[in-house]
């Protein structure tokens, strides 16, 4: 027979995958087979930072700069970027060069102008048939002025 397994490499980029996997037969001497699945994952892109969070006091700017640098082995280019809700956020894309190639900085920045919570999802579309996609989680937490702290005491 013939067994098919998906391994979802995402985020794995650089490390070790280690994986394992049953498989059922109508054996009776062997009903069951335990598959192990080892090996090293290719990085495919640096990001850093993996995430953004924009903490601070509503009203104030806050923004934040994340690095987006493609494997010299799987280049890329960057086609499209949107974020899923994008009411809280602006960001910006733009295109750099360095010693290995192109490279990207994405400027986040927060819109929100009054306390609380928000979360979005800025999603990077690319020419690569490898990853298609690239996601970067934007997490935001806002307070209000400490002048207006004062007032609410």
């Amino acid at each position: 027979g013939k067994v098919t397994l998906k391994v979802s490499t995402n985020n794995r980029g650089g490390k070790k995958l280690l994986k394992s996997a049953t498989v059922y037969t109508n054996d009776k001497k062997n009903p069951q087979l335990k598959l192990l699945i080892t090996g090293e994952v290719e990085k495919f892109v640096t990001i850093r930072p993996k995430q953004v969070r924009l903490n601070g006091v509503a009203g104030q700017e806050i923004k934040r700069r994340v690095a987006i640098i493609p494997a010299p082995k799987y280049p890329f280019k960057i086609i499209r970027a949107r974020a899923r809700n994008g009411k809280d956020i602006f960001f910006q894309l733009s295109e750099e060069k360095s010693e290995n190639g192109e490279k990207y900085a994405l400027t986040v920045e927060n819109k929100r102008k009054l306390k609380g919570n928000y979360f979005d999802i800025i999603t990077l579309e690319t020419d690569s048939k490898i990853r298609p996609e690239l996601q970067i989680r934007v997490y935001g937490r806002l307070r209000q002025p400490a002048e207006n702290q004062k007032k609410n005491e």
